[in-house]
């Protein structure tokens, strides 16, 4: 079995990490190239940075600041937002992203990811889904940050990129995102079922239980988080001690 994945997200706006609770109230969370250092020398698995204002503000993803990140960490490295087009992946790939996270344009024009995985293989390319659960009981796709609502639900989209050519998914719930009250099983187990790709859990991580859950009953292959380890509420070896305990594989 895959060991299952503790990945630590750097949302950046305006050159610093940033963190708000379900994509609102933003607050400041520390220098990135500072924070993903920490990271790498603590344990994490994975480290993701997404510039999280750059298709609102119809711009390219920071790929100077990417390059400083990537130059003091030894861990893989996932960078997005803005990213529209082979050239930007290549910009940043050439700055020292080994994977594209790509979201509003792909779902916008889905030949991209297509494109993308022939360009440089699926493992490169991860199709991140922002998806918010309406009155409904749906789950919804949405864009632009969180900002613009679709029609099309999470589970559809998500079986098309991976049909597509995406290598992994990414599935942020807005509803869950910030709270610290556990990650979104049902969504994120019924994508990974639905899927042959893995699946990253994001949205929700406030205790080690709820790592636990993820793994286990939302059938999660990783699990990000970004507050708990940025104001260091969970420590990344001990959550990994508690998990291997509970009979999950995880590197140590």
């Amino acid at each position: 079995m895959l060991a299952k994945r503790i990945i630590a997200c750097l949302d950046i706006k305006n050159g610093r990490t940033v963190k708000g609770v379900n994509f609102e109230n933003i607050r400041d969370a520390g220098n990135p190239v500072e924070l993903g250092a920490l990271y790498a020398g603590a344990g994490i698995d994975e480290l993701v940075f997404l510039d999280i204002t750059a298709t609102n503000e119809k711009r390219k993803t920071l790929a100077d600041l990417a390059k400083k990140i990537a130059a003091v960490i030894n861990i893989p490295f996932t960078v997005g937002g803005g990213v529209s087009s082979i050239e930007d992946v290549r910009v940043l790939l050439q700055n020292g992203a080994d994977k594209i996270a790509v979201n509003s344009a792909a779902f916008k024009n889905p030949s991209l990811i297509a494109n993308l995985a022939k360009e440089f293989g699926s493992q490169c390319i991860v199709v991140a889904i922002d998806t918010k659960q309406e009155a409904d009981g749906q789950w919804y796709v949405y864009l632009n940050g969180g900002t613009v609502p679709t029609t099309t639900t999470c589970l559809a989209w998500a079986q098309e990129a991976a049909i597509l050519g995406a290598g992994e998914i990414l599935l942020t719930s807005m509803n869950h995102d910030g709270t610290k009250a556990g990650f979104a099983l049902d969504i994120t187990a019924a994508v990974s079922n639905a899927v042959s790709i893995p699946v990253i859990a994001s949205g929700g991580g406030g205790s080690m239980e709820h790592f636990e859950a993820v793994f286990k009953a939302g059938a999660a292959d990783a699990a990000l988080a970004a507050s708990i380890f940025h104001f260091k509420e969970i420590e990344v070896h001990a959550l990994k001690s508690f998990l291997l305990d509970k009979g999950l594989p995880i590197r140590l």
